[in-house]
C-alpha cells in the first residue's frame, strides 16, 4: 500500500505537545518531513499512526486527541509497553470510528531502535498487520503476530519478567566475580562465549562493571512494566518471586535517584552485598 504521511512518534511522556514538536523539528531537519501542529490535525491526514509513549495514561491522552481527527480505515499501531487492558480499551474506542488498532510493543534496547532490528510482538487482526507490515519492517528485524488485541502486551509482559531475571543473574554473577578479584573483562569474554551467553551480558556487562549506567532501558520504566506484570499475574491468583524482588530493589534504587539510569544499575545493589561494614 502507499501511505500518506505516516506517523506520530512520541518518545517521552506527553506532558505538552511543544516538547514532541521540538523533537520533530530535529527529525525534520534530517529527514525533510512535515511537522503537524497538533496530534488531531496529523491524525486527519495519516493512514497509519505509530505511537510510542511511556505509560498507560499517556496512551489514553494521545488517543483522545487522535480520535478527534481520525479517518475510517486508519491503522493505529501502539509500540508502547502498557497494560493489555488499556490496549483492549483503545481498540474499542477506535472501532467506534471504524479505525483499526494493533498493540505492538517492541524489544531490543536502544541499539535495536537505532539499527532497525527490534523484535515486535503484535496483537490484533492479522489482516490489518499485513497491511502495514512493510512499513513496520523499517524499524524491526522480527514481527510476530501473537493473537487478538492485548496479546502483544501480554507477550511483552513475558519479555519484561524474563529481562528482570536476566538482570538479576548477570549483575549478581559479575558482582561475585568482582568480589573474587577475577579479571572482569576476561570473565565477560569467556562466559559470554559459553552456555551463559546472553544479550544483556554482551551489551551491558562491560559498562556496568565500569560504573557506567547511561540510559539504555530506564530502570524506572522497567519498574513500571513490572507493576503491569504484577497485576496480570495477580489475575491468576499468583505472585512471582522475581517480580516481587525486582520491584522492591528497583524502588530502592529509584529512591536513591537512579530511576533514569539503565536497568544494569541493579549492579550497584549487588556490589553492596559483598561489601563489609567499614570497608
Amino acid at each position: 500500500m502507499v501511505w500518506r504521511p505516516i506517523c506520530i512518534v512520541l518518545v517521552s511522556c506527553l506532558v505538552c505537545i511543544t516538547a514532541a514538536c521540538n523533537r520533530s523539528e530535529a527529525f525534520v531537519k534530517t529527514y525533510a518531513v512535515d511537522v503537524a501542529q497538533s496530534i488531531d490535525s496529523l491524525a486527519a491526514v495519516c493512514d497509519v499512526i505509530i505511537i510510542c509513549v511511556s505509560r498507560d495514561k499517556d496512551v489514553l491522552e494521545v488517543m483522545a486527541q487522535i480520535e478527534v481527527g481520525i479517518k475510517p480505515g486508519t491503522v493505529v499501531v501502539d509500540t508502547s509497553t502498557v497494560s493489555h487492558i488499556t490496549a483492549k480499551q483503545v481498540s474499542k474506542q477506535l472501532a467506534m470510528h471504524h479505525a483499526h488498532f494493533l498493540d505492538a510493543p517492541v524489544s531490543g534496547g536502544v541499539e535495536g531502535a537505532r539499527n532497525g532490528t527490534l523484535a515486535m510482538m503484535v496483537g490484533g487482526d492479522s489482516a490489518v498487520l499485513e497491511r502495514v507490515r512493510s512499513g513496520l519492517e523499517a524499524m524491526t528485524k522480527t514481527i510476530v503476530h501473537m493473537g487478538d488485541v492485548g496479546c502483544g502486551q501480554a507477550t511483552k509482559a513475558v519479555n519484561q519478567i524474563m529481562a528482570a531475571g536476566i538482570n538479576h543473574a548477570v549483575t549478581e554473577a559479575l558482582a561475585f566475580a568482582e568480589a573474587e578479584q577475577l579479571p572482569i573483562d576476561k570473565v565477560i569474554e569467556v562466559v559470554g562465549s559459553g552456555a551463559a551467553a546472553n544479550w544483556f551480558l554482551g551489551h551491558r556487562g562491560a559498562s556496568m562493571v565500569a560504573g557506567e549506567f547511561a540510559s539504555g532501558f530506564k530502570l524506572g520504566l522497567h519498574h513500571k512494566d513490572l507493576e503491569i506484570c504484577q497485576a496480570m499475574v495477580a489475575e491468576h491468583g499468583v505472585k512471582l518471586p522475581m517480580i516481587e524482588m525486582s520491584l522492591i530493589l528497583y524502588q530502592n534504587l529509584i529512591d536513591e535517584g537512579f530511576a533514569d539510569e539503565d536497568i544494569s544499575a541493579l549492579f550497584r545493589h549487588k556490589q553492596r552485598l559483598f561489601l563489609k561494614l567499614g570497608h
